[in-house]
């Protein structure tokens, strides 16, 4: 560049011109700074609606979540008493062995006076058991239909 290419331009000219590139630069400066602040204001309404929003899905899941264990509670709580326990059914076996045990002891005792072969007395032992057994399983599950149908407590 030669010096004759150069123009030449007063200082208070070039200051004036520096200072509105200045300025210019500043309000440039200034918007983005306002644009970014709003899109950050933006964001933080989204973000608190999104955290509304997630603390009232929390909420209702919650809510759900009580509803089904106080329906499974109520369902417990009303099946309660309607099954039979295992004291209650060791207890009937108990007496129904108690009930049972005299005609055991009359089979048992009739089996003994018996004269005859020992496979006759032997099958007709197990016939009596058999019935024996059979009939007590009967009477057990008639108690425990029973039990079940009228609960006690």
């Amino acid at each position: 560049m030669a010096a004759e290419d150069c123009e030449t331009v007063p200082l208070q000219e070039y200051l004036a011109a520096v200072r509105d590139s200045d300025l210019r630069f500043e309000a440039e400066r200034d918007r983005r700074y306002t644009e970014v602040n709003l899109e950050r204001e933006k964001a933080l309404k989204i973000k608190e609606t999104a955290d509304r929003r997630a603390l009232e899905l929390a909420r209702e899941i919650q809510t759900y979540k009580d509803e089904k264990a106080n329906e499974l509670r109520s369902q417990i709580e009303s099946e309660r008493g309607k099954y039979v326990t295992q004291e209650q059914l060791a207890a009937i076996t108990r007496e129904h062995t108690a009930e049972i045990k005299p005609l055991a002891d009359f089979v048992a005792s009739q089996q003994g006076r018996q004269g005859g072969q020992e496979s006759q007395r032997t099958s007709t032992g197990d016939l009596m058991t058999r019935a024996i057994a059979a009939i007590s399983l009967f009477v057990a599950i008639v108690v425990g239909i029973w039990l079940m149908t009228h609960p006690s407590g």
